[in-house]
């Protein structure tokens, strides 16, 4: 593979997807681009933010741009699991006969929405873990494959807990990144009111198809990382645990379990995208830094202390990247 073209190439299409999200979605660069690393990636997204910043929105004008089947749950506490995967249903042949028919979930599409998530109770929440991770379904015994690409993106409201289910560590974990999505500015909030109370809003353009998305996931799968830059990934994931001698004093009294083997993969994976974003066909350590709080503040569990102080992960994380950060000599 020619490794400029394969950059540049990778670039062009990237910034065309932000370019159309642009044109509906005001400011969250930095959020828009977590979502295109993890789609690029082959991961799904974790979008943590009050009501009202657009969450859904910048999800549906995803998957516009993309030429993407688009689906939205609402989860809430009285769905069932058969609501979002599909049931089988009885329904009557053009002979008279009557036979089972599988009737598909909403989770059956290419870009699904999983709104307010943490409202529906651990038993629908499990629904989704067979979907994400292998990409299937499975119903009354018989296995059911999703059409590639496929991407999970989910919200969760941080300061409503009243009638909520926290995501337990083994949904986390599926996810590759988590993002915050932060109240927009002064300037942003002003043309976010220019566009929405005048008219029609602008629509975007359908810039990837499904071959394309495919494609860039292969480029990202190709692109080389030095054996110490996959050591220092190793590092910050072992550094999550307490017990660990990579770990720093405030994830040895805060957090009670760190992140899985998935939290280096998170890792890697999402350093090569970054490192395509940035013109090069490597990974540098900056690479992995850059994607260290979206891949592992997830898979941090603080212990009861932790919680009990409120302590940021993020903050957690900023301290192991000091902690193992890469001698001149590596």
């Amino acid at each position: 593979m020619d490794a400029n073209a394969a950059v540049s190439g990778f670039t062009a299409r990237i910034t065309a997807v932000k370019e159309q999200m642009a044109r509906v979605i005001v400011g969250q660069e930095m959020i828009v681009e977590g979502v295109l690393m993890c789609l690029c990636a082959g991961g799904h997204v974790l979008l943590e933010g009050v009501p009202g910043l657009g969450k859904t929105l910048m999800v549906r004008t995803l998957a516009q741009s993309l030429g993407l089947q688009f689906s939205r749950i609402q989860f809430t506490p009285d769905l069932m699991p058969a609501d979002v995967t599909g049931t089988n249903i009885i329904a009557e042949t053009p002979d008279g006969r009557k036979e089972f028919q599988f009737q598909h979930g909403p989770v059956f599409t290419n870009v699904l929405l999983a709104d307010e998530i943490n409202r529906a109770t651990p038993k629908t929440q499990s629904a989704l873990l067979e979907a994400m991770q292998e990409r299937s379904v499975t119903v009354a015994g018989k296995t059911y494959m999703l059409e590639e690409p496929y991407i999970v993106l989910a919200t969760q409201n941080p300061l409503e807990m009243e009638g909520t289910y926290p995501l337990p560590e083994a949904q986390l974990d599926r996810f590759l990144f988590k993002l915050k999505v932060y109240f927009p500015t002064f300037e942003e909030l002003v043309e976010i009111m220019q566009r929405t109370t005048r008219g029609d809003g602008d629509t975007p353009d359908e810039v990837l198809s499904r071959d394309d998305i495919m494609a860039l996931r292969r480029i990202v799968r190709e692109v080389p990382i030095a054996p110490h830059i996959q050591e220092y990934a190793v590092r910050l994931t072992l550094g999550t645990h307490p017990d660990n001698e990579f770990a720093t004093e405030g994830i040895r009294k805060f957090v009670r379990y760190g992140a899985s083997p998935r939290g280096a993969q998170a890792l890697t994976l999402a350093a090569k995208v970054r490192a395509l974003l940035q013109n090069r066909f490597h990974v540098a350590y900056e690479d992995v830094e850059f994607v260290a709080r979206p891949a592992l503040r997830h898979r941090m569990i603080l212990n009861f202390e932790g919680q009990a102080e409120g302590v940021d992960s993020d903050t957690l994380i900023d301290e192991l990247l000091t902690h193992n950060a890469p001698t001149a000599s590596a």
